[in-house]
């Protein structure tokens, strides 16, 4: 009854024009459109996810009949709120479907519209499109579609590479606790072949119970699940969603990192993983649990790829030896100094340390050729420790105010795929 009352005093203090209402009023969205309409028979918003959001980035709208592929442009259609890049018509409701008549129109929206962002932190919204017909459409057969008043609203969602995760439950045999992952599985996995696993640790900022967090905060899952990855390096991702942090500053961790071990093992002996290639990389928390675990168990990975954390350097000794790169913004009030004085230790303790820099927002040819130089000049090195230069990751003529110059480090640490390369190049 407690809660129920508290509740109630909640959701009453909510202004009535803010529950489930359009910017523009109207009363809620899925009462101003419809699901379905005599020329309209579906639409369908796609996700994508990018360094620190899930965005809504195109819309594809099935049609009742095939249209014609010409004469089309983003002028034929209106979308609530949204900006219209491009529009075609395919045969089927792929992305990447060439132009040719049929019931498919994809519709391209600005990634950048103010809209368009569906999971954030302090966004966490229902991916929601409605679609207009804003001029009349020419059919296959040569008959014409009207221009409608009435929007359709999307009925599905399709989140590009979220989608390609399935979902699990590990039920840990020591302690009894429950932990949800998320896990990629290489398409086309050949019998007879193991393959390598990634495991992905996420930072505080979506521990919680949604499985799907994890991927949806930003690139450090998603990427090594990504077409362009898998073609390069077919691979498990791994990426535990946590209902509770991981670590914390005073270097101390949670029950839930020494199940992580346990968990891999069951997962080695379920699938064809090559256990001679596991690796851990983490943001934040995430790369603070990393260390706390390469230094439990210094066989455990062939590799570690850390991003914008920091641990107690006299406790980091194990890792002199294993593969590790780091990256860590100068902007970072922790990061920064916390690794560079792990790094002390580790070349005290016989780590061959190569150290770089780099600008967050080079263009990628640029990006790509430092990362080679870096590794070029520390040809023999087993750890990479590499600085994100003072003020790239900070927002354009913003200051370093709310913890940017760290929350910001992996929106571009995970989107070197150069680096990510060097990760899969290693061996235990």
């Amino acid at each position: 009854m407690k809660f129920a009352y508290l509740f109630t005093l909640l959701v009453l203090s909510i202004p009535p024009a803010a529950i489930a209402q359009e910017p523009g009023g109207g009363g809620p969205a899925v009462n101003r459109s419809v699901f379905v309409s005599d020329t309209i028979a579906s639409v369908t918003a796609v996700t994508q996810v990018f360094g620190r959001s899930q965005n809504v980035t195109a819309a594809i709208v099935e049609f009742a009949a095939p249209l014609s592929a010409a004469a089309l442009s983003p002028d034929s259609f209106a979308v609530d709120g949204r900006r219209i890049l491009s529009v075609r018509v395919t045969t089927v409701p792929d992305l990447d479907a060439p132009a040719a008549d049929g019931r498919f129109a994809i519709l391209e929206l600005d990634p950048a519209d103010e809209a368009a962002v569906v999971f954030a932190p302090g966004v966490d919204e229902a991916p929601q499109l409605i679609v207009h017909l804003a001029a009349p459409l020419t059919l296959a057969d040569g008959g014409v579609l009207a221009a409608t008043d009435k929007g359709v609203i999307n009925t599905r969602v399709t989140n590009l590479i979220v989608d390609d995760f399935r979902q699990f439950r590990f039920t840990d045999p020591e302690t009894g606790l429950l932990l949800d992952y998320n896990l990629y599985i290489p398409a086309g996995a050949e019998a007879g072949q193991d393959y390598p696993l990634v495991m992905f640790l996420h930072d505080a900022g979506v521990t919680g119970s949604n499985p799907r967090r994890t991927l949806q905060q930003g690139l450090g899952a998603v990427s090594f699940a990504s077409p362009e990855d898998q073609a390069r390096h077919p691979a498990f991702v791994l990426a535990p969603q946590f209902p509770v942090p991981l670590a914390n500053d005073a270097s101390q961790t949670s029950v839930y990192v020494a199940m992580l071990p346990r968990l891999l093992e069951a997962l080695a002996a379920e699938h064809a993983i090559d256990r001679d290639r596991i690796y851990t990389t983490g943001q934040s928390g995430g790369c603070m649990t990393s260390i706390a675990l390469g230094v439990a168990h210094p066989d455990l990975f062939a590799g570690t790829l850390c991003v914008a954390g920091q641990w107690d350097p006299a406790v980091t000794a194990p890792l002199a030896h294993d593969n590790l790169w780091v990256i860590v913004s100068e902007d970072d009030t922790k990061a920064f100094p916390g690794m560079t004085a792990i790094m002390e230790v580790l070349k005290a303790n016989g780590a061959k340390v190569a150290r770089g820099s780099l600008d967050a927002r080079a263009a990628p040819k640029a990006q790509a050729e430092a990362v080679a130089a870096i590794r070029a000049a520390g040809a023999d090195s087993n750890v990479f420790f590499t600085t994100f230069t003072p003020g790239s990751v900070l927002p354009e003529g913003g200051a370093n105010t709310g913890g940017a110059g760290h929350v910001n480090t992996w929106i571009y640490a995970y989107d070197i795929p150069a680096v990510r390369d060097w990760l899969f190049e290693q061996r235990r």
